[in-house]
């Protein structure tokens, strides 16, 4: 496991809001300890007020869903790996969003266990919280502009023609584990499934700590009313500028990466 963290670039601009927090963590004896000793800290708590701890992966009986346990009783199964270590980091910095998430996904598996025509089957609002869960960037933007060349796939007005406005109308902060896991060795065509939240100028005048429990409180309503897949949008990661070296318009060209919005088919 020292091997898998020792890979991670702290340094990376995509970990700057996961730096404080994780460092500690590794620098424990136990990173698993300190993270429940944090989760206390904090609080944490599942949407029926059980406690948020992190176990091993082997508590988690065989029959039961790794989101239903935790509905039940706050534990999350962790295990010594990357995946489940970033999956921790966002617990500690987004516990509302991740609770509202747990809940569409809970609810979801009840509701299918109660039709038996959809045996074996996750339905939409379960596999949307999880590819939320795994992969998602929340774009915060106060330029609709920007928000609609993300929208329109608009690449060269959104990180070329907007490339000053990042950090002072428009961030980009990662929130799925999955797709933390996958910067640790990052390649070009990493795509992120963006979440847009338009904020108001005055929103980027915030101190961090302020704009992170805004976040987490805002988005986690917005979820808890359910959602589905096609309200996220996709979002080549190391276009943001400033996240990879030589982004020039070559860089942007590359059609395999930053592709164009597919044109819908008129009805026949």
């Amino acid at each position: 496991m020292l091997a898998a963290f020792s890979a991670i670039n702290w340094q990376q601009p995509w970990l700057a809001h996961l730096k404080e927090q994780a460092l500690p963590l590794l620098a424990a004896t136990d990173w698993r300890d300190a993270l429940n000793k944090a989760a206390r800290q904090r609080d944490l708590c599942n949407q029926h007020g059980h406690p948020i701890h992190f176990v091993p992966q082997q508590q988690l009986p065989s029959q039961l869903a790794y989101e239903a346990y935790i509905d039940q009783c706050g534990g999350v199964p962790t295990r010594d790996n990357l995946h489940d270590f970033f999956n921790a980091l966002i617990w500690l910095h987004f516990p509302q969003i991740k609770r509202a998430l747990n809940a569409l996904q809970a609810a979801e598996i009840i509701h299918r266990k109660n039709m038996p025509d959809t045996k074996g089957s996750r339905g939409s609002q379960r596999d949307a919280a999880t590819l939320f869960d795994e992969n998602a960037a929340l774009f915060i933007c106060s330029d609709p502009s920007m928000i609609q060349a993300l929208r329109q796939h608009d690449w060269g007005t959104l990180f070329i023609q907007n490339r000053a406005s990042f950090g002072r109308q428009c961030e980009t902060l990662l929130f799925g584990h999955a797709l933390l896991e996958k910067l640790v060795q990052p390649y070009k065509a990493i795509t992120a499934h963006a979440w847009v939240v338009p904020v108001q100028p005055s929103w980027f005048a915030l101190e961090w700590p302020q704009r992170l429990q805004q976040l987490d409180r805002v988005l986690a309503q917005q979820l808890s009313d359910g959602f589905t897949s096609r309200e996220l949008t996709p979002l080549p990661v190391l276009g943001v500028p400033h996240w990879w070296p030589q982004q020039d318009a070559v860089f942007y060209a590359d059609a395999s990466v930053f592709r164009p919005m597919r044109c819908r088919r008129s009805a026949a």
